[in-house]
């Protein structure tokens, strides 16, 4: 099994012109059922576990379906490094505004860092109606980390706000994402 996987990743990157040294050291999986992330540090023989959220309309590709999709992706775009823990971003951009965590009726804010997820998998997750990187779908912070641990979001991968960060700081773009039902 793991062998396929990594034939498979192998074969996703040299299609997508994304090698890099450090493509086979790391990689995460998003593992929906239990809402949990998995760091694997393959060199270190280490893995780093973080409880997540992800969708609450359920596992799905369509646009504008809010579901998280499923398969292999890789880390397009990191953005936010150096802002501050619940600096909230619009459109991917620092607002210089701090979210105020768990307050009701607060809503689905991005806050303190972004990695922005490319689908790997043509007809899966990456192409017309389905493209996961033209959705948006990203690994975030979030104001309502009281949802951590259960299906909240609206699409995205939540993350409480330090673990976010320490994420975004022990991985580079181009990392391999898989998210499994």
């Amino acid at each position: 099994m793991k062998l396929k996987l990594i034939i498979s990743i192998l074969l996703v990157s040299i299609s997508n012109n994304c090698l890099s040294n450090n493509d086979f050291d790391k990689k995460i999986i998003v593992d929906i059922s239990e809402q949990k992330l998995y760091l694997h540090n393959y060199a270190k023989k280490e893995v780093k576990i973080y409880p997540v959220s992800t969708s609450k309309y359920g596992i799905g590709s369509e646009a504008n379906s809010y579901k998280t999709p499923l398969g292999l992706h890789r880390i397009e775009n990191k953005i936010g490094h150096g802002a501050e823990r619940n600096t909230i971003f619009k459109a991917r951009r620092n607002t210089g505004r701090k979210a105020i965590i768990n307050t009701p009726g607060s809503g689905d804010s991005i806050t303190s860092r972004i990695m922005w997820l490319k689908g790997l998998e043509l007809g899966k997750n990456s192409g017309e109606g389905i493209d996961s990187y033209r959705r948006y779908i990203y690994i975030h912070g979030t104001r309502e980390e009281n949802k951590i641990g259960q299906v909240a979001s609206h699409g995205c991968i939540r993350m409480y706000n330090k673990d976010v960060i320490e994420l975004f700081d022990r991985v580079d773009e181009g990392i391999i994402v898989e998210i499994k039902p």
